[in-house]
């Protein structure tokens, strides 16, 4: 199960180092690389909560199956197209395969373990996203720079195959079949609703640039919230979206808070990755070691994230933010200075552990205080702005990076840096929004005696 997700959660991160060499092979253009990174996540956040339900009521371990049979074959596209519009098709296709099968991971875990077991799966869970995360840079580092059968950055694509063949072969085998009691009808209007509105949000961030900022780009918004709009005024009797979650303050707080992180996260491993290879000068390889003190850094944050919830509460996700900030505001320092890039590992070191400090605590936080009954709801959506968030941000960053390109790499790397740092502070300033902790009442007793 947890092959699944790491294959899923990587696939969103190991393109970045190997973007200029797509770049040079395919002739692909800046709209066009924004596309690569940002159509996966956001057919994969558009689609998560629908692949609950069809896990809901089809079989999880069967959904689990089709989506890494499709996840497979989408690599396998990637990995052979052979121009950018291909890859951008099988990259969605990718995005959609993933929304199938990454609810089913999470809800196996739930059933088929109980107390301490499913404690410790639910932690390898969360262990193994931000693995993927933080060393997918690394990892299609090391992919490129071996180039195995003269596959270059096809295989960080094709490597998924093997992988998603044998995790396939042991499926049946290994993971018991599971499904809802009471399983929700489909709600395929809300989701045809929901993905139009999130792509007439992301199309003008990619493309208007590039068009001049043409008349449909500023229209398209407009057409994002009619479409929202229309998708709350539906009566339908198993919304894909409880709406009444957002009458939670707790949710609705929390939702902003992830949205923000994921932003900043998903911007800015991509402008990072542009710029050691664009200006420093790196290959694939050594951009993708440059990653790993960000990498150690948020493994020591996420083993200590519990020690500093239990003492903080919600103000440990504020610490994450404002830990990244700062160490932000020392890279920009340190960019602009043409510091040498040794001096940038203790900066990247503190900046992983405040993403890790951020990120570990924000579901779990988030979710305590949202009512029982909207519990599974509130995780669906959660872990779709997860992907949404990382889609925008990639699409918000573009503007600014390549607007700012004409100066060069450092330069437009520096203006993507101040996004990301205001981001950072967003994260911090969010999280003040969540409702404080209930503390619990004296027994009458003690009320007496005082």
């Amino acid at each position: 199960m947890l092959t699944g997700v790491f294959v899923t959660i990587l696939d969103f991160f190991i393109v970045n180092v190997a973007i200029p060499a797509i770049q040079r092979d395919l002739h692909a253009g800046a709209a066009e690389v924004e596309w690569i990174v940002a159509g996966y996540g956001l057919a994969y956040g558009s689609g998560l909560i629908l692949g609950g339900r069809l896990g809901d009521l089809f079989g999880r371990r069967r959904v689990f199956a089709i989506g890494l049979a499709l996840f497979t074959l989408a690599s396998l596209a990637c990995g052979l197209a052979p121009d950018a519009a291909t890859l951008i098709a099988a990259r969605v296709a990718q995005g959609l395969a993933a929304a199938a099968l990454t609810p089913q991971v999470l809800a196996i875990l739930r059933t088929a373990y109980s107390g301490a077991a499913q404690a410790r799966a639910l932690n390898a869970y969360a262990l193994t996203m931000g693995l993927a995360a933080v060393f997918g840079q690394l990892i299609g580092g090391v992919l490129i720079q071996a180039d195995l059968f003269g596959l270059g950055w096809r295989a960080c694509f094709l490597i998924n195959v093997p992988i998603g063949v044998a995790a396939l072969a042991l499926t049946r085998a290994v993971v018991p079949e599971s499904r809802a009691g009471t399983a929700a009808r489909l709600d395929l209007g809300g989701a045809a609703l929901v993905t139009g509105a999130l792509v007439a949000t992301l199309l003008p961030l990619i493309e208007g640039r590039e068009q001049g900022w043409p008349l449909w780009t500023w229209l398209s918004p407009f057409v994002a919230l009619a479409l929202f709009t229309a998708y709350g005024r539906r009566r339908h009797a198993s919304p894909l979206i409880d709406l009444a979650l957002f009458r939670e303050r707790a949710f609705t707080a929390g939702l902003l808070t992830q949205l923000a992180f994921t932003m900043g996260m998903a911007a800015y491993f991509l402008i990072f990755a542009l710029y050691v290879q664009g200006a420093a000068g790196l290959d694939a390889l050594e951009a993708g070691l440059v990653f790993t003190p960000i990498g150690l850094g948020y493994l020591a944050a996420s083993r200590l994230a519990p020690r500093f919830v239990a003492r903080l509460g919600r103000q440990a996700i504020a610490a994450g933010g404002l830990t990244r900030a700062v160490a932000l505001t020392v890279l920009l320092a340190a960019v602009a200075a043409q510091a040498p890039l040794g001096w940038l590992v203790p900066i990247l070191a503190v900046d992983g552990f405040g993403m890790g400090l951020a990120l570990a605590p924000i579901m779990g936080t988030v979710l305590a205080g949202v009512a029982p009954r909207h519990a599974g709801s509130a995780a669906g959506v959660l872990t779709t702005v997860q992907q949404v968030g990382a889609a925008l941000g990639v699409g918000i960053v573009g503007i600014v990076f390549y607007g700012g390109l004409a100066g060069g790499v450092s330069q437009a790397f520096q203006h993507g840096l101040i996004y990301v740092i205001a981001v950072a502070l967003a994260v911090a300033g969010l999280v003040q929004l969540l409702p404080r902790p209930r503390r619990a009442r004296p027994p009458v007793a003690q009320q007496a005696a005082r």
